[in-house]
């Protein structure tokens, strides 16, 4: 489990350095919420398209190797990144064309990490590794956007340097994850085999409504990709102020999944997984108010712990009731629904600011947040009622390692 975190602390503090570096060198060449927005569509259409066979690839090979290979194609286009931002030919349009390749890497990424999981710990001890794994997951998104705001003063190829050396350190790690390989077959390319996951998905209420729920509520309301604009034009600050904000949310995560480890959440599940939706978009509407570093920093801190715990109970509750032959499918339509919630969320933002400017858009965007909670009640109400991660016909100890 320690050569797993290690590599995941790695890799997401890349994935970090590089979001600073990208927004902050995109609006710099731009100026604009559209050009902002694209870096998020560029990678969201690659992880579309993939999420079938990325899915049966994690069912069907060491997801080690998976893992590791996502993160090697990362540095690999950190080193692009480097070396165009140093020759000067990084436009607009190139950055766009590696953005393309991270979205590939990430569709493996993702449902490869979610999937090794499972295979670490023991399933009565999963909720509490999940929160682990939040609390790891947020210290890098603390480090990585401060670490790549204030390298930024170097230039952007120094920052995307250290981005492509945090991501092959990453890569090695996740070889040397020591991890019991299950003995799955191979899954042939049949219809069924390849879509299993998605009818596993459509026929289980609970994952269906906790996925959606966290997809289109961070597809409508995350405003995250426009703090460029709010750091530039707003806050008056530079690239270590957008660091900064970008850090924010994981120190308020960092501190809720430390009281989520020593405390799990056990009862009224449903509940609480639903009111964390709502403060969130509670508390984005706030942070359009902000006109200072510090209250957007406070705010910030807060949306993080909202968001943490959302997702950690999301992801106990799809990681409980899936089949481990069919994680790395499941795991992959996760993994896109939450590429789009953040890529095509990021175009959706960049387009209303646009057109609102970013206060519009951002308080636009925490309003259907909170419209998105209040009618999925309705829809799923199974998930609304959901009182324990695990039920009784659930056992806990299967798959104890």
């Amino acid at each position: 489990m320690r050569r797993y975190l290690a590599a995941r602390f790695m890799g997401v503090m890349g994935n970090n350095i590089i979001a600073v570096a990208l927004g902050w060198q995109m609006y710099e060449l731009t100026a604009s919420g559209w050009y902002l927005g694209l870096v998020g569509l560029v990678q969201f259409v690659p992880a579309l398209l993939l999420t079938v066979p990325a899915g049966l690839l994690v069912d069907s090979v060491d997801r080690r190797v998976v893992f590791s290979i996502s993160l090697a194609l990362q540095g690999a286009a950190s080193v692009m990144l480097a070396w165009g931002s140093h020759a000067g030919w990084a436009g607009p349009g190139a950055i766009l064309l590696v953005c393309v390749l991270i979205g590939v890497a990430r569709s493996l990424q993702l449902p490869a990490q979610q999937a090794l999981i499972p295979a670490l710990v023991a399933a009565s001890g999963l909720p509490q590794a999940l929160a682990i794994n939040a609390s790891v997951n947020k210290l890098a998104m603390v480090s990585g956007p401060a670490l790549g705001g204030f390298l930024y003063a170097g230039g952007a190829a120094l920052v995307y340097g250290v981005c492509a050396v945090a991501f092959l350190v990453s890569a090695v790690l996740a070889m040397l994850i020591s991890a019991p390989i299950a003995a799955r077959k191979r899954e042939s390319l049949t219809w069924n085999a390849m879509f299993a996951g998605i009818g596993f998905i459509r026929d289980n209420p609970v994952i269906l409504g906790a996925m959606s729920l966290d997809m289109f509520a961070t597809l409508l309301g995350g405003g995250m990709p426009l703090l460029p604009m709010f750091a530039k034009d707003i806050l008056h600050t530079g690239a270590w102020g957008l660091g900064l904000l970008r850090a924010a949310p994981a120190i308020g995560g960092l501190l809720i999944t430390a009281v989520m480890t020593r405390w799990p959440l056990k009862h009224k599940i449903g509940r609480r997984m639903y009111g964390a939706v709502v403060a969130y978009g509670l508390i984005s509407i706030g942070f359009a108010f902000c006109t200072s570093l510090w209250a957007a920093l406070l705010v910030l801190a807060l949306l993080g712990a909202a968001d943490v715990v959302s997702t950690v109970l999301r992801h106990s509750v799809v990681q409980i009731e899936t089949d481990d032959d069919l994680r790395g499918r499941v795991g992959a339509v996760h993994a896109t629904s939450i590429v789009a919630s953040n890529q095509l969320g990021q175009f959706r933002a960049g387009v209303m600011a646009e057109w609102l400017g970013p206060v519009g858009a951002l308080m636009a965007g925490g309003m259907a947040t909170i419209l998105v909670a209040a009618w999925w009640t309705r829809l799923f109400p199974d998930l609304l009622h959901r009182d324990r991660l695990f039920r009784s016909t659930i056992p806990v100890h299967i798959g104890a390692k």
